[in-house]
Parts: C-alpha cells; structure tokens; sequence
C-alpha cells in the first residue's frame, strides 16, 4: 500500500485542490483529480526529503518568535534605509558565513529564513556545506552580523535537527 500511496495526505490534498480549482465534482474531474492525486506523489516521491524530527519544539517556537522580530525590525530598517538612499547610500556586501548546520532540513529551513528576513538573500552554498554565502543589503559590521546570524538562526536550527 505504501508504494501505491507514499504520502496519503499529499494525495487527498492534491486530489481535492483539482476539485476546488476545476469548481467541479464532475465524473471527469473525480477520475483526473484522482490519478493527478496518486501519480504526483509517486513521481516525485525521490524528491522528498528525509523525515523530519524535531528533537526540540519549544525551541523551533522561540525561533519563530526570532524570525517574526526579525521581519519587521528588517522592514523598518530597508525602509528607512531605502528611504535615505540619497543622503547616505546603502553598504550592499557578499558575506561568508561559516557553517556548522549540515543537516538537510536545517539548511532548508535556514534557506526560507533567509529568504524571508528582509535584506538578506541566500546566494550560494559550497558544495561541502561549510560556507554560505549572502548578500546583505546594509551591513555596517560584518562580525557582528555573522555572530547574530549564527546564534539567532544556526544554533536553535542545530538544536532543532541535529
């Protein structure tokens, strides 16, 4: 059963987002959302990523809490430097942070924090997972902003899936 269905949910899911999207129950569309429902997970099913364990909760909660403040002291912060580009323009600069996450679903998940924190963008990581390399949109302190980096972000994420 479990090579017909590697993830039952993911195909009921897909099944009814193919009913609600066609806003029909037609025959046609019940037979189609169905095979589309079985067949995306069976393609893609070496794709997926190993299971996750979160070995800590409590700390994946205090990090979304980190991130949340994080989104909005870095809005207001592009905002406002944005908003004084013509005073003083911004110190827009490719930074190497040394690595000590290697877990899959901790890069992962450090790859969407750094996608959402405003101001900062993952650019590369080395092939060994060692290094990452961002661009920072305003950077006054390179140290500073890498010792923030990693125990705001890396540290609770190793916790989390180390």
């Amino acid at each position: 059963m479990k090579r017909l269905f590697p993830a039952p949910l993911l195909t009921l899911t897909l099944w009814a987002l193919w009913l609600v999207l066609n806003l029909s129950l037609s025959p046609g569309n019940l037979l189609l959302g169905a095979l589309f429902g079985v067949a995306a997970p069976l393609m893609f099913a070496p794709l997926r990523p190993l299971p996750v364990r979160m070995r800590k909760p409590g700390v994946a909660l205090k990090l979304l809490m980190v991130v949340g403040r994080d989104v909005i002291v870095s809005n207001l912060a592009v905002a406002r430097t944005v908003w004084l580009a013509g005073h003083k323009p911004p110190r827009s600069v490719f930074v190497k942070v040394p690595l000590d996450l290697h877990d899959a679903n901790g890069l992962a998940a450090l790859s969407m924090i750094t996608t959402v924190v405003p101001g900062t963008v993952w650019s590369e990581l080395a092939l060994d997972r060692s290094v990452l390399l961002m661009h920072v949109f305003d950077l006054e302190d390179e140290a500073a902003f890498i010792a923030h980096f990693k125990s705001a972000y890396e540290r609770p994420l190793m916790e989390i899936f180390q």
